[in-house]
């Protein structure tokens, strides 16, 4: 297939080695000019992943011709550009592959939701890019309400090294792929304040619980969130050392600001953007999700320690 991947960044670019390695013809478009130049002289991402090779992907910007020329367009921008470039994209049709774990910032809605009059599917799972990279094993799963369009992209995407499963939950992968980023925060506050394992594994535990409500009022499928999507990038994204959000969490509980954890980690930190909309899009539904009720306290400037004292003071219930 001819792909554009849209986005430089370390997912996008290790995602377009992917395809590569499959195949396909495969063009990284950047939407700085700066960033195309050093690609196409050095062979390499100067900013991200600087070790892994991009030979034979041809780097563009977002107004190159290949953009209207490819057959698909994979996604995997932050969460707040994402119904911005999605819009500017050449449209006539070609489906899209979101590869992006949030929602949409201004409405609330999942970002397959922003996608006017083109197919679309979501790709989520344990998939720190640092580790597909260095050509460690791992596994993702392709969400489409378009069968037809998951089983395409599944072939298409799938080898010894990446495998690739097909899930039909659209609703449930991507809301998993955007609350475990939430979840993620408060499990790098646990590291931060030394709270140790056992609370760590607690906080994990509730937290994939939340997922699990957030998505069943959604009308979600129950069995999403002991898969890929849920527990197994749950999992890694609390636990990683790669993990942006994990990191995040971690400074602000020893005292950083958001902003000052955003500028230290220097790239996307979705958990940030996400918590709030969360937030709101729980209380819109009318179910509860106490653990991002806490993130977004200590984002609003509320003491790490004492969000965790009053998540641990509420009321004895049933698991």
């Amino acid at each position: 297939m001819r792909i554009a991947v849209v986005g430089g960044g370390s997912w996008g670019s290790v995602f377009a080695a992917l395809l590569r390695e499959r195949g396909h013809e495969v063009a990284l478009a950047c939407r700085d000019a700066g960033q195309v130049a050093a690609i196409e002289e050095t062979g390499h991402n100067p900013r991200y992943v600087r070790g892994l090779s991009l030979a034979g992907i041809v780097a563009c910007t977002l107004d190159d011709p290949r953009l209207a020329e490819a057959e698909l367009h994979v996604i995997a921008v932050p969460s707040g550009a994402f119904r911005e470039v999605v819009a500017g994209l050449p449209d006539g049709g070609t489906p899209v592959l979101s590869l992006v774990k949030g929602l949409d910032p201004g409405s609330g809605e999942r970002l397959s939701r922003v996608v006017d009059g083109r197919p679309v599917a979501v790709l989520s799972g344990p998939n720190h890019a640092e580790e597909i990279a260095d050509g460690l094993p791992a596994a993702a799963v392709i969400a489409s309400e378009d069968e037809e369009l998951a089983n395409e992209l599944q072939h298409a995407v799938h080898s010894e090294r990446f495998r690739v499963y097909v899930n039909a939950d659209l609703v449930g992968v991507e809301l998993c792929a955007a609350a475990k980023n939430v979840i993620a925060l408060g499990a790098g506050a646990v590291d931060g304040l030394g709270m140790g394992d056992n609370g760590k594994a607690a906080l994990i535990t509730r937290g994939l619980a939340e997922m699990s409500r957030l998505g069943l009022a959604a009308g979600a499928r129950p069995e999403t969130f002991s898969g890929l999507a849920g527990m197994g990038d749950l999992i890694v994204t609390c636990w990683s050392r790669h993990s942006r959000n994990r990191r995040a969490g971690e400074l602000i509980a020893r005292g950083a600001t958001a902003a000052e954890a955003r500028a230290e980690i220097a790239m996307a930190v979705e958990g940030l953007t996400t918590a709030p909309v969360l937030r709101d899009l729980s209380r819109r539904l009318g179910i509860e999700l106490p653990i991002t009720e806490a993130v977004c306290a200590v984002l609003d400037g509320v003491g790490p320690r004492e969000a965790v004292a009053a998540l641990m003071g509420r009321t004895p219930t049933e698991e």
